[in-house]
């Protein structure tokens, strides 16, 4: 009794009994409320503005309205892409130790604006294939879409197919919550270039 007391006290410890294995449907909604929320975000946050407010620099080195939708985009599918990548792979629960942080802290990190982090090139709003804002946002609506669909109707173990990043790891179900506030940290971008001084009255 006391080897069992002792297996079950190293179990909360290291936090394995808070990790299970797959997502309820509590989850689920979580999950799919935050992607509905924050795609709204986006598209609330550019709707009515003009070509002069949507190309706007607040300086050469920083980005426009619409550079932060292109990358928003394209970032929506290299997640994805990677998340789906790991879902469809073999399972690999031993790597649910290395998952450090709690799916609150997964949303609270990626939406925070404290600290500028350098986007990879291929995401970068010139590198992107989208030449205008209708065809980012069609892209971005569409893909968020099959997301939402996704979340609400899978049946994958989500816990146990584990993304390695190469500045933390998280399971599949912290990706797709990664998504989601990936978009809402851009939508504050957007309001941060909206609140310029010399943001185009029109």
């Amino acid at each position: 009794m006391k080897t069992l007391s002792f297996f079950v006290s190293a179990l909360l410890l290291f936090g394995f009994a808070n990790k299970p294995a797959s997502v309820s449907d509590q989850e689920k909604k979580y999950a799919s409320d935050l992607l509905l929320q924050t795609e709204a975000g986006v598209i609330n946050s550019i709707a009515g503005l003009s070509d002069a407010q949507l190309n706007f620099k607040p300086a050469p080195d920083k980005w426009s309205v619409l550079d932060c939708v292109k990358h928003i985009a394209v970032t929506e599918q290299s997640l994805w892409q990677m998340t789906n990548g790991a879902i469809t792979a073999a399972a690999n629960p031993e790597k649910r130790a290395d998952v450090k942080a709690t799916d609150e802290q997964v949303v609270q990190m990626i939406e925070s604006r404290e600290k500028k982090v350098k986007t990879a090139p291929a995401m970068e709003p010139q590198n992107t294939p989208y030449k205008s804002l209708h065809e980012a946002l069609e892209s971005f609506v569409k893909d968020r879409s099959k997301l939402i669909n996704y979340v609400k109707t899978t049946d994958a173990d989500l816990r146990n197919h584990v993304v390695t990043m190469p500045f933390a790891s998280f399971d599949s179900y912290q990706m797709i919550l990664f998504i989601a506030a990936h978009s809402n940290r851009h939508t504050q971008q957007i309001e941060e270039v909206k609140a310029d001084p010399n943001f185009p009255k029109n």
